[in-house]
């Protein structure tokens, strides 16, 4: 990439700075476990070349998503930004196989573009693959790394997606936020105030809390297992939140943190939380296009003597203190508060994603 290619140069969100160490760290032969896909069914009319020149169009677009991750020579990470990139494609046909051999080799398919590293060095970081899927019934596989995109920011693509592929012209959208804007906002925030309420909240923590200590660190790719909560009992649990004036969320952060402590022998728990940061004072920040999320320790402990609305109370509340510091990368809040582990589990309560999204060929929406 030659200089003048260059459009702009970036640094990176704290959670962006631990993606890349872990990706310059790993084997290279082990499996990415933060590459993500997507898949649009697309239906009607579909024009492989308009599908394509709407995807060029979102890269030409948001110049963040052409970024590249490198190190400084003096270590400092940055996320290279160059000035244009051609958007890698590529097609498949499996209209001619029967029932059985089509859902095989769709599988295939999916698992080699899954499996296919990124070189973060190398944009841009996603890819597309359009499968013909029958004459009027196509499938894009949308393959990314995750350092460049949240799951609010892929639901803000695929509404653009929709109205390219419908035949909007690009100049036609609203102006997209900037994502320097954003940086530029992490980088004004009081880093020593955080550190302190912190320490603050993770103040009494005797140690780490982990459910299996000294398992293997090699990367493996997950597994899926689906529990659907009955209906009745997620009614009972929303009302039982608004009796007691909190959210469901920190109903059951709290729960979780009781249980994790059980099977620990301990009177508290910490794990991960995967939290937005999206500042309010950052006009337009509900349709930038970046990664704009970040994971941060929850300290949960109570006292058994406490009714469960005076514990909930009282989580919450911690919780909402901390807001405006969740932008503090994990890797400072450890140093923080002397931990080289925290926790070795994550929980996310967000709406359910749909890894599968559907476009018709003309008009199309996401």
């Amino acid at each position: 990439m030659t200089r003048s290619g260059i459009s702009d140069v970036l640094p990176l969100s704290p959670l962006q700075e631990g993606l890349l160490f872990h990706a310059q760290y790993d084997d290279d032969q082990a499996p990415d476990v933060y590459a993500a896909q997507q898949v649009l069914e697309l239906t009607g009319a579909v024009d492989p070349a308009a599908v394509r020149a709407a995807g060029q169009a979102l890269l030409d677009r948001h110049p963040n998503l052409r970024a590249c991750f490198r190190r400084r020579d003096g270590g400092a990470p940055i996320q290279i930004v160059p000035s244009d990139v051609e958007l890698p494609w590529a097609e498949a046909d499996l209209s001619a196989y029967d029932e059985n051999g089509r859902e095989a080799a769709w599988q295939r398919l999916l698992d080699e573009e899954r499996v296919r590293r990124f070189d973060l060095a190398r944009p841009p970081l996603l890819r597309h693959l359009l499968v013909r899927w029958a004459p009027d019934r196509y499938r894009l596989v949308i393959t990314n790394h995750h350092i460049l995109l949240d799951g609010w920011s892929k639901h803000l693509l695929f509404r653009e997606f929709g109205a390219l592929h419908s035949g909007e012209h690009p100049a036609a959208l609203p102006p997209p936020p900037s994502y320097r804007d954003y940086l530029a906002w992490l980088g004004r925030q009081d880093r020593a105030a955080a550190e302190a309420a912190w320490r603050d909240a993770l103040s009494g923590l005797s140690a780490p809390t982990l459910l299996a200590p000294g398992a293997p660190t090699a990367p493996v790719l997950p597994h899926e297992l689906i529990v659907e909560l009955p209906e009745e009992l997620t009614a009972r649990a929303e009302a039982t939140a608004r009796a007691v004036g909190v959210t469901l969320n920190t109903l059951v952060q709290g729960s979780w943190g009781v249980l994790l402590g059980r099977l620990t022998g301990r009177g508290d728990a910490v794990f991960g939380q995967t939290v937005t940061i999206r500042p309010p004072e950052l006009a337009n920040v509900t349709s930038l296009v970046g990664f704009c999320i970040n994971t941060v320790p929850l300290h949960v402990r109570w006292d058994d003597a406490d009714t469960v609305a005076r514990f909930l109370t009282r989580l919450q509340d911690r919780h909402a203190a901390l807001l405006p510091h969740q932008y503090l990368g994990l890797a400072d809040i450890r140093c923080a508060n002397g931990f080289c582990d925290l926790f070795d589990f994550l929980l996310c309560l967000r709406e359910p994603p749909r890894r599968h999204a559907h476009v018709t060929g003309h008009p199309c929406s996401p």
